[in-house]
Parts: C-alpha cells; structure tokens; sequence
C-alpha cells in the first residue's frame, strides 16, 4: 500500500468521525478550543489505536492467508464501505441530545462507535503488508484534523453534512477496495 492509497483510506476512515464531530458542533452555540481538542484527541486517538489493535490480530491470521490476503483486504474494505453507505441513510431522532455533547462518557462512546472499521482496516494493513507506525500516525492525524474540520462545519452547515460524510467515505472504502482486489 502505497502513500496514496494510506492517504486515501485514512480519510475514508475519518469519514464517521467527521460525521460525528459534526454532529457535536449541531448542539452547541459556540465553539471553544477545548471542544476542538477533545474531538481532535477522542476520534483521532481511537482511529490510530484501533488499527494497531487489527494489525496485532491481522499479523497473527496473515501468514496462513498469505495467498488470498489481497482479496481478503480488498473485502473487508468493500464490506467497510457498504456499511458506511448503508448508515449514511439513517438520522438521528430529535430527542436523542445528551446533556453535555462533549463529556468524556460520551465522546468515549463516540470514539469507539466510529473507530471499530479503523480495527478492520488494520486487521487489512497487516496482510498488505503496510508500514504499521505510518499507517497509524497517518490514520489518527487525518482523523484527529478532519474531525476538528467537521466540527467547525456542523456548527456553520448543518444536520445534513453527517450522512453524506458517511455516504462519501463509504463509497471511498468500496473504490479502495475494489482497486486492492483488482490491481
């Protein structure tokens, strides 16, 4: 995997965080540099801790599924994708505003919530056999930025943004999978 294609799937990846970060922004008057840290550090942290996670456990299955390890990444990110497409239709119900929309409980539950691809997409790092540190430090700095980005633009666009982020980093993860498994 080359510096493109890890450029090309961190964003695909910080797709859900964005979504959710923008979400934050909907449900608060203004914005201080606290929130903006506390988005930067929750989604981009998971989103590089989690891969490391799947590339850990990746490692342990890639040497018996050397040969079939490129159609094997290829669909996990084709599955990714079409996940991140299928929620890209579904929306919130207006009641459901926690009371502090950046307290840790929640931005904990969040950063999980939207990282759980980033661990199979490091479980398909290992059997591409990708530069781990790299991979990380590139997935949770694009999240970490990207987020921080969609926090501004849900406070300034709004509710509309979140699926069509999702819908645009789903339909990235099939594109990225389907060169994988096709090159």
């Amino acid at each position: 995997m080359g510096l493109v294609e890890l450029l090309v799937l961190a964003l695909a990846l910080a797709m859900d965080a964005t979504a959710a970060a923008a979400a934050r922004g909907l449900l608060v008057k203004e914005l201080t540099a606290a929130h903006y840290l506390k988005v930067a550090l929750f989604f981009g942290g998971f989103q590089a801790l989690m891969p490391a996670l799947g590339y850990v456990l990746g490692s342990q299955v890639a040497p018996w599924l050397h040969d079939w390890s490129r159609w094997v990444g290829a669909a996990l990110l084709i599955a990714l994708g079409l996940k991140l497409i299928r929620e890209s239709g579904g929306a919130g119900e207006p009641g459901d505003v926690p009371a502090d929309p950046f307290g840790t409980r929640v931005m904990l539950l969040l950063a999980l919530a939207t990282s759980i691809d980033a661990l199979a997409a490091g479980f398909t790092l290992s059997m591409l056999e990708a530069p781990v540190l790299v991979s990380l430090v590139t997935i949770g700095v694009v999240t970490a930025a990207c987020s921080a980005v969609g926090l501004a633009a849900g406070r300034l666009v709004g509710a509309r943004l979140g699926s069509r982020l999702d819908l645009v980093g789903g339909l990235t993860l099939v594109v990225l999978g389907l060169k994988t498994g096709f090159a």
